[in-house]
């Protein structure tokens, strides 16, 4: 029951389909002890089901969060036209559900103006700028240490929207924090967000993780959370979080 020991990815897999199957967050509530020594997937997956329109359109995921069979092949995917953006190239690929795979900066995206009904991007944006040699490529220029980058990415992310489209953009959030490889967000990062894509409608959702799982939150409640990094730090904390100790989840239409 210790996070990325033997048999953590599967448990994780598996209360994550549950949590979609069941409709967790469809009210805006998380049931108690959800999440129980997770990492944040576990609320951002289910936040990001229960608002995506189950209509047809072009979907681009930013990040490569949706590259997993069990949700590709989700129903609220069903009639849509997936794109995947992302650094470089994994080691799984599902063309066979018409998945369409782009390579590319998030920063100078090759799509036209206007394209994607949706534009997604679950814990994408605080890697942006920073170090992504350590897990995401091995390009020595993407070893860059540009705090301010994710803002590219946001009027990136406008530009390819279509005008009423929409964009689910999720980060860590709590105590600014650089970590080299990934920042942690806090207020006014995220009020330099909204300014750039500056979205006729927002919807800003906050969820905490505590030692008996993750909660709904807000600003103020989760502004002094930080991250256990299982790649830097020696032994886990008394609370055995296994990553973001909050995320901010932001939907704002365009």
């Amino acid at each position: 029951m210790k996070p990325w020991k033997l048999g953590y990815a599967p448990y994780k897999f598996a209360a994550i389909r549950r949590a979609i199957a069941q409709g967790v967050l469809s009210d805006g509530v998380l049931p108690v002890g959800h999440g129980y020594r997770l990492d944040e997937r576990i609320v951002e997956y289910p936040w990001l089901f229960s608002r995506l329109p189950s209509g047809a359109g072009n979907l681009l995921d930013a990040g490569s969060v949706l590259n997993y069979e069990f949700l590709l092949s989700q129903p609220f995917l069903a009639n849509k036209r997936v794109f995947i953006s992302t650094l470089a190239p994994e080691n799984d690929c599902y063309w066979s559900k018409a998945v369409s795979y782009v390579f590319e900066d998030l920063r100078d995206s090759c799509f036209s103006d206007s394209y994607f009904d949706w534009v997604a991007s679950l814990s994408t944006i605080e890697h942006i700028g920073l170090d992504n040699t350590m897990l995401y490529t091995q390009d020595e220029a993407k070893r860059e240490n540009d705090h301010d980058a994710y803002l590219a990415a946001v009027k990136e992310f406008r530009r390819v929207l279509k005008p009423g489209g929409t964009l689910f953009l999720s980060m860590p959030y709590g105590r600014r924090c650089n970590h080299g490889w990934f920042q942690i967000f806090d207020a006014e990062m995220v009020d330099r967000i909204l300014k750039i894509f500056a979205p006729v409608e927002c919807r800003e959702s906050h969820f905490k993780y505590q030692a008996d799982g993750w909660v709904v939150s807000d600003r103020e409640q989760s502004s002094d959370a930080t991250y256990f990094d299982i790649h830097t730090q020696k032994h886990y904390d008394a609370d055995f979080a296994a990553a973001s100790r909050a995320v901010v989840c932001l939907e704002l239409r365009k």
